[in-house]
């Protein structure tokens, strides 16, 4: 079995269906399909129930697995001088529990985020319901003068975040919706209070590490001075280096190092 496989683990079908069925029910409808995504997600299993719902099943492993990548998240950022600021939710539930409290802060003010319903346990599983956005693109999919004109959206919904004590903590371009030009984000997390400083560098040099290869380092950078400081960008690039590490990102550091130079000169 590849590693990805058993480091994410698999929902049986007999019980995805009966998740599914469960979601339904809880709408006051039968269940008439339940469909995959694939994506490349390690924290959980994404399905759409009846072209309707959005739903992720989080299991006793991708909470194992949770632990795992917040240690090692905690880790890297000790590396770069600062404390960890992660923190780990010790079951499924408790995993779906916080995504939902986390989108449901984004939209309060503002971040566009698909419409979360409920967060509930079946047997063991976290079970997050979310409205179901059928016509979408991902970051990753567009091409590159699209993803610049959406660049300062991006940045802007990224700042709301960090204003009010909310990262990211994952973005890449496929955790990035695009529906009719508009942003879309999934997947957010709180981190300790008193964190955000170093948590908003750490979210900033995963959103560079995941523009450089679409649009390039400079036209990366560009668009986040309007947002943050130099100050801000210069402690980002403390954590380009370890974010570059991860088997999720692979660009060149050293250009956006460059770009942020030039920004602090």
């Amino acid at each position: 079995m590849p590693i990805r496989r058993f480091l994410r683990g698999e929902v049986p079908r007999g019980r995805l269906e009966d998740i599914a069925e469960d979601v339904s029910r809880r709408y006051g409808q039968e269940m008439r399909s339940v469909e995959l995504l694939d994506a490349d997600n390690w924290l959980s299993t994404p399905c759409v129930v009846n072209d309707q719902w959005f739903v992720k099943i989080i299991t006793a492993q991708n909470s194992f697995v949770h632990a795992l990548l917040t240690t090692g998240r905690n880790l890297g950022v000790f590396s770069s001088g600062s404390e960890g600021f992660f923190e780990h939710f010790g079951t499924p539930l408790g995993m779906a529990e916080h995504e939902l409290e986390a989108t449901r802060r984004m939209r309060e003010f503002g971040v566009n985020a698909p419409e979360p319903l409920e967060a509930f346990d079946h047997d063991g599983y976290g079970v997050l319901v979310f409205e179901y956005l059928p016509e979408f693109q991902s970051l990753d999919d567009l091409a590159p003068e699209e993803v610049e004109a959406v660049l300062p959206a991006l940045f802007d919904s990224l700042s709301r975040m960090h204003d009010h004590g909310l990262v990211h903590g994952d973005l890449r371009g496929e955790n990035v919706l695009v529906v009719d030009g508009e942003l879309y984000f999934i997947d957010a997390t709180k981190v300790r209070e008193g964190a955000i400083d170093d948590a908003r560098a750490y979210d900033i040099a995963c959103a560079l590490g995941a523009l450089e290869p679409l649009v390039g380092a400079r036209a990366a950078v560009a668009p986040a001075t309007d947002f943050y400081d130099a100050d801000v960008l210069l402690a980002a690039d403390s954590y380009l280096d370890f974010v570059n590490i991860r088997p999720d990102h692979d660009f060149d550091a050293a250009a956006l190092k460059g770009e942020i130079s030039k920004v602090a000169e």
